[in-house]
């Protein structure tokens, strides 16, 4: 539990002449009968948020420590977004910035945690099914709903927020806020606007700021035109007074008489109207000083056009006004202004794509603008110039890129799904943008482990650009490169190899020698060559480029210190184990000093050094390293990450190496099930646990399984990574070694026959397969069996 309160989310502040609501009280009192759960209903405007707000701000008031959290749940987005800011704040959140499974995390956190108390708020929320996953259903947190759907009261206790105030209420609340004593005009008012806490607060910012009574007051209500987009619902009491009554308040606030700060309040209001309705932070409209800013926010607050959320500099413009002011600008043809002022107001926070990881919080939250900008355009695009529909395409990319590459790939790949839709339809198939979007879906299909889909668009995308960019173009060249590295993902290393060695020379040709994007397809192209068996060759490779990139890019440089990691994995694939160790031991200092002990880099690179020490016998080491590394990589990295799925299989790996054989198979048959339902049945780390769990089986005795599991596994090496790659040759060793503890003598030496003759063809002579296999083929020749000691046994090396 927190040693002092955290309060995450914009808490609204209580409204001006805030009235103590009845539902404030049923809220309370229910949150004391019910386990988890209390839902506020009612329409929209009708004080819900208001309500748990000020329960929200109760709970502040009393606890010196836990949690408040405030979450917009108006959109899925939104929603995992607010759950994942929680999660980041409270140290649960996924390290790789998958907001889904952040938010997972916090849930399990509160159902796992008796004594963490609080509240947690979900606002505005439309999707019960949704909101479902998330809820805790034990802890001390309290879970406040509010929304206008009525379908949440199955989550929870009702309170029921209805039209919002009493008549009571209403009048009391004019009273307050006009210092006008006239209870029949006030009761006249309530009646017009249908008691409505929204329109009530415009109307009595109306009435103060000229001066009006409420007789006066009502005859420019009823001067004020009506638009057709805001009918009344029958039988929700929602009357169309109440949009006449927002577009009052929204014309008394811009329109005063001082010119320049007129102009500032409409251009804030604007901007407000187009930007997320869960908050704007002040500093995306103060990027540029404007002495009048100051001035146009407060007349919007005095307004009450936007409210200051509690605990930080965040302005809230109800989403009523705000489609008021867009179907108004729409109706005068300036929807098309609003929409290139809010894109400009993004575009100079739109950071580096370099920092998307480290700054995925806030680029969370711009993306929640992007999304906001690109709803309120979609349904009429005809109604944006060239210019800003260019504008606001731009920006979408740019979150298309940051959701990927912080890796909520979930979000970004329905991102670039939709904003690669847009392109083609706004732009053309063939424009540079619309290359640009669909080169994003590809990357976001890659990141998320789909590669083939990615291939498939990348194959087509590289003849695309060829043609309209040209074959010299960089964007050319990045998504040959890119093809290439998809291809190795997929097992098709010899085609990576083939399109790696095409692109090296033009890259060089045209960026230079020591361009880094030059020395990233050297040391992609030397993966290559390592995963094929070319090991020697690779360490030469290695230790070459390892000298370009510390003089180009410097000694602490994180592309500088891959290589180094690079470098010892193939030095320990090459059987020089003890020089690997050597590396590793002193590149996991670096790391820690440059990275930080918990970046994923550093996690690696104690998984790695500890695949070494088991190599050269010392397990108990390694299983030492493993057993400390996994809950790191749990808690920093969650259960379902791939790196953790790694170091569960490598434990198992070691137990093996120990003898501890049935532990072994325990924890590979889990890791098989997580790893076939995360990645898929084919995915290379899928197969390689297979091959782990047969080789485990064969040691405890099991060999028909083993045999089986073998014989099932082959031909898949075959199909997806070729017949001479050197994964699929260490399968069919270990399938000899299971025909020979089978008793299948004659069966095993043929088989090692063979195989060594393939490995003497396709690696080098030196190479640690073919030793293992030359070895045990002289043992089953020279005494009918073998001690199957030198059989080499797969793992995956994150």
């Amino acid at each position: 539990m927190p040693s002092e309160l955290v309060v995450v989310g914009a808490v609204p502040l209580p409204a001006p002449h805030f009235v103590d609501r009845a539902q404030v009280d049923q809220l309370r009192a229910a949150l004391t009968r019910e386990r988890v759960a209390v839902v506020v209903c009612g329409m929209r405007g009708a004080g819900k948020t208001q309500v748990a707000a000020a329960h929200t701000r109760e709970v502040i008031g009393n606890l010196s420590a836990g949690l408040v959290g405030w979450v917009g749940a108006e959109t899925r987005d939104s929603t995992l977004t607010g759950l994942s800011e929680i999660a980041v704040v409270l140290g649960v959140a996924d390290p790789d910035g998958d907001s889904l499974v952040s938010s997972r995390r916090l849930r399990d956190h509160i159902n796992s945690t008796p004594t963490l108390t609080g509240v947690l708020v979900f606002d505005n929320a439309t999707d019960p099914d949704l909101l479902t996953e998330f809820l805790p259903i034990g802890g001390r947190v309290r879970v406040v709903i509010t929304s206008t759907d009525r379908a949440f009261t199955g989550l929870g206790e009702l309170v029921d927020a209805a039209t919002g105030y009493d008549r009571a209420e209403s009048i009391d609340y004019l009273a307050a806020a006009t210092g006008l004593d006239d209870h029949t005009g006030a009761e006249a008012l309530a009646t017009e606007v249908g008691d409505l806490p929204l329109a009530l607060a415009a109307a009595a910012a109306t009435i103060t700021t000229r001066r009006l009574d409420y007789r006066g007051y009502q005859k420019l209500l009823a001067a004020q035109p009506l638009p057709t987009a805001l009918p009344r619902h029958r039988g929700t009491g929602y009357d169309r007074a109440v949009d006449q009554a927002l577009g009052l308040a929204i014309e008394t606030v811009t329109t005063t008489g001082e010119t320049e700060l007129d102009e500032r309040v409409r251009w804030l209001v604007g901007v407000m109207a187009m930007l997320s309705p869960d908050g704007v932070d002040a500093a995306l409209l103060e990027h540029n000083p404007d002495p009048l800013m100051g001035a146009a926010i407060t007349r919007c607050v005095e307004g009450s056009l936007v409210a200051w959320a509690t605990g930080g500099r965040v302005l809230v413009m109800h989403r009523l006004t705000g489609r008021v002011i867009r179907e108004r600008a729409t109706a005068t043809d300036a929807l098309d202004a609003l929409t290139a002022i809010a894109a400009g107001v993004l575009a100079p926070h739109l950071f580096d794509p370099t920092e998307a990881f480290q700054r995925r919080s806030e680029g969370a939250r711009l993306v929640d603008h992007i999304d906001a900008l690109t709803e309120h355009t979609a349904a009429d695009h005809s109604a944006l110039s060239p210019g800003t529909r260019t504008a606001v395409l731009a920006v979408r990319r740019w979150a298309t890129n940051q959701l990927a590459r912080a890796s909520d790939l979930r979000r970004a790949i329905s991102h670039a799904k939709h904003t690669h839709v847009d392109h083609h339809h706004l732009v053309g198939p063939d424009h540079p943008e619309t290359l640009e979007a669909r080169y994003n879906l590809a990357h976001a299909y890659r990141k998320a482990g789909r590669v083939g889909k990615a291939i498939d668009l990348l194959e087509q995308l590289v003849s695309d650009r060829q043609r309209v960019l040209g074959e010299e173009h960089p964007a050319t060249l990045t998504t040959r490169h890119n093809l290439a590295f998809a291809c190795r993902l997929a097992g098709r290393v010899n085609q990576a190899i083939e399109l790696y060695e095409r692109l090296l020379p033009d890259r060089t040709r045209i960026l230079g020698e020591e361009h880094p994007d030059t020395l990233t397809t050297r040391n992609n192209l030397t993966f290559a060559y390592q995963a094929v068996g070319r090991v020697n060759e690779a360490i030469e490779l290695y230790e070459q480029l390892l000298t370009d990139r510390t003089r180009i890019l410097g000694e602490e440089h994180p592309n500088t210190l891959t290589t180094r990691s690079n470098l010892a994995h193939s030095c320990r694939e090459a059987g020089r184990v003890e020089e690997a160790i050597e590396l590793y031991e002193r590149l996991l200092p670096d790391r820690i000093r440059i990275l930080g002990e918990e970046h994923p880099d550093t996690l690696t690179n104690r998984n790695n050094l500890a695949f070494a020490y088991q190599a050269v016998g010392r397990v108990n080491e390694a299983i030492e390293l493993y057993e400390r590394l996994l809950p790191d990589r749990i808690r920093i990295l969650g259960e379902e990450h791939l790196s953790t799925l790694t170091t569960r299989n490598n434990l198992a790996f070691a137990y093996r190496a120990a003898g501890r054989v049935n532990e072994a198979i325990e924890l590979l048959e889990q890791v098989l099930t997580d790893r076939t339902r995360i990645l898929g049945e084919e995915h290379p780390a899928t197969l390689t646990t297979r091959g782990s769990l047969a080789g485990a089986y064969g040691e405890s005795g099991r060999v028909n399984e083993a045999i089986e599991l073998y014989e099932r596994l082959l031909p898949d090496r075959i199909r997806i990574l070729g017949e001479e790659h050197p994964t699929t040759l260490t399968t069919r060793s270990n399938l000899a070694g299971a025909y020979r503890l089978a008793g299948q003598a004659a069966e095993a030496t043929e088989q090692y026959e063979q195989i060594l003759a393939d490995c003497e063809r396709v690696l080098d002579r030196d190479h640690p397969l073919t030793g293992a296999v030359r070895t045990a083929l002289s043992e089953r020749q020279s005494s009918g069996r073998g001690s199957g000691s030198s059989r080499r046994k797969l793992t995956d090396m994150a």
